[in-house]
């Protein structure tokens, strides 16, 4: 017999409308990463009223296509129009999260990830039917776009994330051994090696491209306390050498989560620490549905940091590998205490502090 269940008309009109803003609010996300990879969010702040013409010419681009970028900006509500005199302007309040000048506070950086991860759309649906993962190789700017995203989220809060593991600024500043685990670009341990010159800081990632970048601003700013190494983390090779290792959004998509995190374990001193960024969230779904950007989170991790580990073979953990295993990861790492902590304003982060030693032993 067939479904003969009417539907909810209601229901039904909800959803369509709730369709309609998801065709929107993904073609604003395309057209805001635009205007903040053109500069024409920047260029916009420092103008009044301006023509289409004015705003191209300030910004050093095409005309034509800058006017029809900004009626996707003007029928979106992002900027306004006025017919009278054919001008356009941003309200100050929403060039406060969309300028360079507003970071880290700069909202557009983020959207650059959806038309990052739609050029790879094709690939993660042929993963889809046959399995495997795309490989960073496929992704066309992706350090750019985690070095724009980090400076944001992590550079700029340092001053916040290293109090949370207790006497740690005041270490650094009596000098201890550093080791930052996928460091990227570099952007946050040059900034420790620059603010704690007493301190001795060695950067691993296995990008070679990322870790040139890293070297090279370490020198352009005479950092001699720092270093960098193009390595596969799930083979440190150290036996407790360092006081303090730090993985900032870097453990998840590795291909192998638990070697790295027991070769991390073992590189540490006794009495060293670990200090581990990751994603916040639940490792049970039905406990995100309440998160502010679940949907983000899991998107990311599908054409992304799941599908880069399970590319090398890996275990494919995802971003949304969730408080919940990390915890008990690290606890099998060789953890034997495990705090975890969020910054106050900070909703997208968890903050894992993990030592060998347990409380009593203190």
């Amino acid at each position: 017999m067939g479904n003969t269940k009417e539907l909810d008309q209601s229901k039904m009109d909800a959803f369509m409308e709730k369709m309609i803003g998801i065709y929107n609010s993904g073609a604003l996300n395309l057209m805001i990463s635009i205007g903040h990879r053109t500069g024409l969010f920047d260029t916009m702040a420092n103008m009044e009223h301006s023509t289409s013409k004015e705003i191209a010419a300030k910004a050093d681009l095409n005309e034509r296509y800058v006017r029809e970028w900004l009626g996707a900006m003007v029928t979106g509500q992002i900027v306004d129009y006025h017919p009278e005199d054919k001008t356009y302007s941003l309200p100050r309040e929403h060039a406060a999260f969309l300028t360079r000048v507003a970071s880290p506070n700069n909202l557009a950086v983020t959207t650059q990830w959806i038309s990052e991860l739609g050029h790879v759309e094709h690939e993660i649906v042929e993963c889809f039917k046959k399995g495997g993962g795309v490989p960073y190789s496929s992704y066309r700017h992706f350090h750019e776009v985690m070095a724009e995203e980090s400076a944001q989220t992590t550079v700029a809060a340092l001053d916040e994330i290293l109090p949370l593991v207790p006497n740690l600024p005041e270490s650094l500043n009596k000098g201890i051994e550093v080791l930052d685990i996928g460091c990227g670009s570099g952007m946050a341990i040059n900034r420790m090696a620059s603010e704690f010159p007493t301190s001795k800081f060695l950067g691993y990632d296995i990008s070679e491209e990322a870790i040139y970048k890293a070297q090279s601003d370490a020198k352009k700013h005479g950092l001699t306390n720092v270093s960098f190494e193009v390595k596969d983390v799930s083979n440190i090779g150290d036996s407790k050498r360092f006081d303090l290792i730090t993985a900032f959004d870097a453990i998840h998509d590795q291909a192998d989560p638990e070697k790295v995190l027991t070769e991390i374990a073992h590189a540490l001193r006794s009495d060293g620490t670990l200090l581990m960024q990751d994603i916040a969230g639940s490792s049970f779904v039905h406990k995100n549905l309440d998160h502010p950007i679940a949907p983000f989170i899991y998107t990311i991790s599908c054409m992304h940091c799941m599908s880069v580990s399970l590319a090398q073979g890996g275990a494919g953990l995802g971003a949304a590998w969730g408080k919940e295993l990390a915890t008990k990861m690290l606890e099998h790492a060789g953890f034997k205490r495990v705090e975890v902590k969020q910054l106050q304003h900070d909703f997208i982060n968890n903050y894992f502090i993990a030592n060998k030693i347990s409380s009593k032993e203190y």
